[in-house]
């Protein structure tokens, strides 16, 4: 069986989980019998500093590297702010001339496109520079809600743990569905994140501490979003008027209560229809109600019906 050389490409100020979310993927990949051989690398055959403050031992010199199947290359969280240094972009361009494909996790996507490699391609980087990467670079599309994105033998990932979801859809690629599934079971992972990076957690993006008068109220509504949640009910939960709580939200939440509820409760039927649940089970148990008021929920949101999206955990390319 041919095995597959997969050569990571780590540097100074890298973010350690841009380097490690592909080696583990890969990795456990290669124990569950994909023909995988997994090689950290970095330009002068030096360990690296993460910008975790890690310090990563690497097995070789990018120039020692002959010919590679993949080569990821990670981002750190200088980029954009500042432009890849001449050694990473050398070592870059060497690596690509030979390997049959390339990858990028984050802003790793930055690196690409300094090196000409993204240039008349499709691609994407984290939600916060992807608007950068698009000025920066016009020969660029620049998709910026994409998990990931393919364009030829050329793939962009999203945001850190995006990276898990790229190294995912490779797998997939080389090895069928069957061994990513079972790749992604094994790190209690989805095989395919459902919408785009812009749709992630409500309750992690709410930004009330534990002490804010509203904490109780957030915390109640994540933790049984089918329980009634009508205004009043919040209202009596946390001890305001309808008007005073409704406010709260706007300055602290940014939405009004109804509108929390319903990205909680659209949350949690995700997790149930990824989980196997029926779409008649996600949409009561999640609090939306019938068929057709999780239907017109999810296309309003997601876009996706929500058969639809029960579907895309079947496959990476669902």
């Amino acid at each position: 069986m041919r095995r597959r050389n997969v050569a990571v490409l780590g540097y100074d100020g890298v973010r350690l989980m841009d380097v490690t979310a592909p080696l583990e993927v890969f990795g456990t990949a290669e124990r569950m019998g994909g023909a995988y051989t997994v090689t950290l690398c970095s330009p002068t055959g030096e360990p690296v500093t993460t910008s975790a403050g890690t310090r990563l031992m690497v097995d070789a010199a990018a120039a020692q590297i002959d010919a590679a199947h993949t080569l990821v290359v990670p981002g750190s969280v200088e980029f954009p702010q500042y432009a890849p240094p001449l050694a990473l972009l050398d070592a870059v361009a060497a690596l690509a001339e030979v390997s049959e494909r390339i990858a990028s996790v984050c802003t790793g996507a930055f690196v690409l496109a300094r090196a000409g490699l993204l240039d008349g391609r499709r691609a994407v980087t984290h939600w916060r520079h992807a608007a950068l990467l698009a000025r920066y670079h016009p020969a660029i599309t620049v998709e910026p809600d994409a998990i990931f994105v393919r364009d030829g033998s050329v793939y962009t990932s999203a945001g850190v743990t995006a990276g898990i979801d790229l190294a995912l859809a490779l797998v997939e690629a080389d090895e069928g569905a069957d061994l990513a599934r079972e790749v992604a079971r094994d790190l209690v992972v989805f095989l395919r994140r459902p919408g785009g990076q812009s749709q992630f957690s409500v309750p992690s993006r709410t930004p009330p501490g534990a002490d804010d008068p509203l904490r109780p109220v957030l915390d109640a509504v994540a933790a049984d979003p089918a329980a009634d949640h009508s205004l009043p009910a919040l209202a009596r939960l946390g001890g305001f008027s309808p008007r005073h709580l409704t406010r709260l939200f706007h300055e602290r939440v940014g939405s009004t209560p109804a509108v929390y509820v319903e990205a909680v409760r659209i949350e949690a039927a995700q997790a149930l229809l990824a989980a196997g649940a029926t779409v008649t089970a996600a949409a009561a148990r999640s609090g939306l109600g019938s068929d057709e008021s999780l239907r017109r929920a999810f296309l309003r949101r997601l876009g996706v019906t929500p058969s639809a999206y029960r579907a895309r955990f079947r496959s990476t390319t669902g």
